[in-house]
């Protein structure tokens, strides 16, 4: 049993020196590291130098946006797992709490019923 106590302390630690990934408010959640979303490019087909420009720039745009979405999904991972951590711990020190008042109501009761 000694050896999980400094696993979870440190499982705990980890998680709360993470604080938080994102931003939640009024129901929407955004990554805050990330950046803004990359605006989509436009084709330009006016002439064969305008095209072969905006072809560059929808190649750099689809970089921009894979690295800015990987981050989003590493934000929102990280973010789901503090919140399933901490609701975790909560729901586990409420059944505590219920084991504990069961435990002394059934103590109380077997005083009771002796006198």
């Amino acid at each position: 049993m000694k050896p999980i106590l400094p696993l979870a302390i440190l499982l705990a630690t980890f998680f709360a020196s993470q604080a938080s990934a994102g931003s939640l408010a009024n129901g929407s959640w955004q990554p805050s590291g990330c950046g803004s979303v990359p605006e989509a490019p436009t084709v330009d087909g006016g002439n064969i130098d305008a095209y072969n420009k905006s072809i560059a720039a929808i190649n750099t745009w689809q970089q921009k946006s894979r690295d800015y979405f990987e981050c989003l999904i590493k934000e929102a991972n990280t973010d789901n797992g503090i919140i399933a951590d901490h609701a975790n711990r909560a729901q586990a020190k409420y059944r505590e709490t219920v084991e504990k008042i069961g435990a002394e109501a059934e103590a109380a009761k077997k005083k009771l019923d002796k006198e």
